[in-house]
């Protein structure tokens, strides 16, 4: 059951992600502290925001049966996992501040283990 109630609160994160960069990506990187780039950024930030949506509905369907999805659970680590190191990496060499880094690598961080030490062990 734990699992499944963590599938549902990453899809809705990745879901209100993808709508906020489809719809409103200036005002939502300036929400979060970043520099707003040039409005052809948008047409990028669109096909970001596709594969949020896109994953996100997916972990609707994945929290159904989890057995049978194990392969998109460790997917889904496998992207916390490049988050955190693309945030790592952008924080280390002075690109952005810790204070706009530190919550979304806590938050891959929690996502990626606790998907991971929850995760079906082999799937039915």
């Amino acid at each position: 059951m734990k699992l499944k109630a963590l599938l549902i609160v990453v899809g809705v994160v990745q879901l209100v992600l993808g709508l906020a960069y489809l719809f409103a990506p200036h005002e939502l990187l300036r929400w979060m502290g970043h520099s707003i780039p040039s409005d052809d950024i948008n047409y990028p930030l669109g096909m970001l925001a596709a594969r949020f949506i896109a994953y996100g509905l997916g972990m609707f369907v994945i929290a159904r049966a989890p057995n049978r999805h194990v392969f998109w659970i460790q997917n889904m680590v496998l992207i916390q996992v490049i988050d955190l190191a693309v945030g790592l990496f952008y924080t280390f060499v002075g690109t952005i501040p810790l204070k706009l880094s530190a919550f979304p690598m806590f938050n891959a961080v929690l996502i990626a283990v606790l998907l991971w030490l929850w995760r079906p062990k082999s799937p039915v």
